[in-house]
């Protein structure tokens, strides 16, 4: 009489992937065709890493994570034995430095950007889309344009809007500014998308 021995440890972590990729592709609001074009998967592809019909591959998991800003741990749901402390790489989108400082939160993304001197009488580009934003001024003076409206936030202070309302920063002098900023995950697509 055979007896069915437990599925080995590597086993057991493949089969929680599945659920943790559909999981992370809903929270962030994401079809499965609009995954597909950010990673280059077939959408029938990732629809099977989500039902388990499909073992995911390590190139796979790497485009993943690349789109959702997870480490490779986190998709495979591996204890965390490593150093929980975020090495961000900068990156650049239109002259600000864009640093992120969080890896794998699906709901929130935090950055510190740097944003470029701006003279203070030209337009702020504006834009619109669905999410939150808040920002925090670290340095120097920001303008935040609301619509029709424009204020100038000095260090120490914060705003937070719903970015349906067309909205843009920029530095309120030629010097740089430097503001936290945290982005809903719909927010974070619509601004950085273009960077990867």
């Amino acid at each position: 009489m055979s007896v069915d021995a437990p599925a080995p440890p590597i086993d057991r972590m493949l089969d929680g992937v599945s659920a943790r990729l559909r999981e992370l592709r809903t929270r962030r609001g994401l079809t499965l065709a609009e995954l597909a074009e950010e990673t280059g998967i077939s959408a029938s592809t990732l629809s099977r890493l989500e039902s388990g019909g499909r073992r995911p591959t390590l190139d796979l998991l790497i485009r993943l994570a690349a789109v959702y800003r997870a480490s490779l741990d986190d998709l495979v749901g591996a204890p965390q034995i490593a150093d929980p402390r975020v090495h961000p790489k900068p990156f650049y989108r239109d002259g600000t430095a864009i640093i992120p400082l969080t890896r794998s939160n699906p709901d929130v993304h935090a950055f510190k950007m740097v944003l470029p001197g701006h003279a203070p009488d030209a337009p702020v580009e504006q834009r619109v889309h669905e999410g939150y934003d808040w920002i925090y001024v670290l340095s120097g003076r920001v303008r935040l344009v609301l619509g029709d409206d424009e204020i100038v936030l000095e260090p120490g202070e914060a705003a937070e809007f719903d970015t349906r309302t067309p909205h843009g920063t920029a530095s309120a002098s030629l010097e740089p500014a430097e503001i936290l900023n945290l982005l809903s995950a719909q927010g974070e697509r619509v601004h950085l998308r273009a960077t990867r």
